[in-house]
C-alpha cells in the first residue's frame, strides 16, 4: 500500500496523520525531497537475475511469427507425427472399439426384443396371469412369515412337553399338592393343542 502524502500551500510534502489500532493518532510528518518510503523501494535484483529476465525465450534469430503456426499444428494433426505402425495400431483400436460398441448395441436390442415378446405373450392371457399370481404367492409364502410360524410351533411344542411332564410327575406322586400356576398350566393344555393344530395346518 502506497504511503498517503499531503501537500501544503508552500509545496512541502507530509505523510498524513493516521490512527493507530488502539485509537490514538500519529502526528503528521514532513517528508524531505527525494525520500522514498521503505515499502515503495524496488526489490534489489542482481545482474544474473536481470540477465535471465531480459533473455528472450526463443533462440537468437528465430522470429515469433515462425513458431506460431508450428505449435497449434501438433495437437490438431495428431496422426501426422506417428509412424506407419502406430497409425495401423490406432486404426485397429478404433475398429475394435466400434465392434465392441456394436456388439453391446446388438445385445441390448436382443434383450429388448425378448422383453417385448414376453410382454406380448402375457397380454392376451391377462386373466389367467392374474389368477395364477395369487396361487403362486400362496404356494411360496413370505420366508419371514414361515420362520415366524416355525418359531411359534416350536414354542407351543415346548409348552406342551412341560405340561405333559408336570402331569406325569403328579400321577407318579412326586408332586402331592400342585400350586395354582401348575394347575393353570394343566388347564391350558387343550388350548395349546388347538393352537398347534391350526399352525401346522397353516404350514
Amino acid at each position: 500500500m502506497a504511503t498517503p502524502y499531503v501537500t501544503d500551500e508552500t509545496g512541502g510534502k507530509y505523510i498524513a496523520s493516521t490512527q493507530r489500532p488502539d485509537g490514538t493518532w500519529r502526528k503528521q510528518r514532513r517528508v524531505k525531497e527525494g525520500y522514498v518510503p521503505q515499502e515503495e523501494v524496488p526489490v534489489y535484483e542482481n545482474k544474473y537475475v536481470k540477465f535471465f529476465k531480459s533473455k528472450p525465450e526463443l533462440p537468437p534469430g528465430l522470429s515469433p511469427e515462425a513458431t506460431a503456426p508450428v505449435n497449434p499444428s501438433r495437437p490438431e494433426g495428431g496422426e501426422s507425427g506417428l509412424s506407419k505402425t502406430a497409425k495401423r495400431n490406432l486404426k485397429r483400436k478404433e475398429k475394435r472399439r466400434q465392434q465392441h460398441e456394436k456388439g453391446e448395441a446388438e445385445a441390448l436390442s436382443r434383450t429388448l426384443d425378448k422383453m417385448s415378446l414376453g410382454d406380448a405373450a402375457q397380454l392376451p392371457s391377462a386373466p389367467q396371469g392374474s389368477q395364477a399370481a395369487p396361487t403362486s404367492a400362496s404356494d411360496q409364502p413370505d420366508p419371514a412369515a414361515t420362520t415366524e410360524k416355525a418359531k411359534k410351533i416350536k414354542n407351543l411344542k415346548k409348552k406342551l412337553r412341560q405340561v405333559e411332564e408336570l402331569q406325569q410327575r403328579i400321577q407318579a406322586g412326586e408332586i402331592s399338592q400342585p400350586s395354582k400356576e401348575q394347575l393353570e398350566k394343566l388347564a391350558r393344555r387343550r388350548v395349546l393343542e388347538e393352537e398347534l393344530e391350526d399352525l401346522e395346518l397353516g404350514l
